[in-house]
């Protein structure tokens, strides 16, 4: 169900090999790829709605060196939205202070009423974008209520409160990356991991070959930043177990059988 990889560094790190690798899991994740790189103020964003590994682009870009100081990186297997470049991970976004948001999500929203109104509003059709407009509207609020730009812990609190109010009965693997701070969480078992080095922090839905990667920190909020971790957040305990009846019952509502 999806695969993301991240990666949070002090200055520019090559990150080629650790893509190459990523990317070649596309075979079992082939509904379309996308790509975030941050360095020095610049952002570069670039998705296909097709098999990583049958991208002539991708294999392009990746022939060489990826030096990036921060990125976010996602392959596709659709449970809700057609191949479409408006399905395709990572979602971008800006608030009120001119902040653009990232977002990039490995799992399904079964249960989030919260959501639903942005289904007249998203580009595509998945419950990702959904996340990513819901934590838009939360960050303008407090924007609002400030009357004026937040500040990093101000941020985290607001995520911290979405994801603990969208974690019940629902899978939410997020990595999501504000111009600044690079967020994780994860809600299932041995689905998101970390990699520490001296200058990096890396981030992968499954182990990679090269370093040690333990398992990102359970039911709760991370943020990471210059390739150090920044803020742990409260357990919210809410734990994502696969429920068959609810998946069938989405698939069925999704056909519209």
């Amino acid at each position: 169900m999806c695969e993301l990889f991240g990666l949070s560094g002090r200055g520019k790190v090559n990150i080629g090999q650790e893509l190459r690798e990523f990317y070649s899991h596309a075979p079992e994740n082939p509904n379309g790829w996308g790509i975030f790189l941050h360095d020095d103020n610049v952002s570069f964003v670039d998705k296909e709605d097709k098999r990583a590994d049958r991208s002539d682009y991708l294999r392009s870009l990746l022939s060489g060196r990826v030096r990036a100081k921060d990125a976010i990186a996602h392959i596709r297997l659709a449970t809700i939205g057609y191949d479409e470049i408006s399905n395709t991970h990572p979602f971008r976004g800006c608030d009120l202070s001119a902040r653009e948001w990232i977002l990039a999500h490995n799992g399904t929203i079964f249960e989030g009423e919260s959501l639903n109104k942005y289904v007249y509003e998203q580009d595509g059709e998945t419950d990702s974008e959904r996340i990513l407009l819901y934590l838009i509207d939360g960050m303008n609020q407090a924007i609002k209520d400030k009357q004026g730009a937040l500040d990093e812990d101000e941020r985290f609190e607001v995520i911290q409160d979405i994801v603990t109010e969208l974690s019940p009965k629902n899978k939410l693997n997020l990595l999501i990356y504000d111009g600044e701070v690079l967020y994780a969480h994860t809600n299932y078992k041995d689905s998101l991991y970390e990699r520490h080095d001296d200058r990096s922090i890396y981030f992968s839905t499954k182990p990679l070959k090269v370093g040690l990667w333990e398992n990102v920190p359970f039911t709760r909020l991370m943020s990471y930043k210059d390739g150090r971790e920044l803020r742990a957040g409260v357990s919210h305990g809410n734990e994502y177990i696969p429920d068959e009846c609810s998946i069938n019952a989405l698939y069925l509502a999704y056909s519209g059988l």
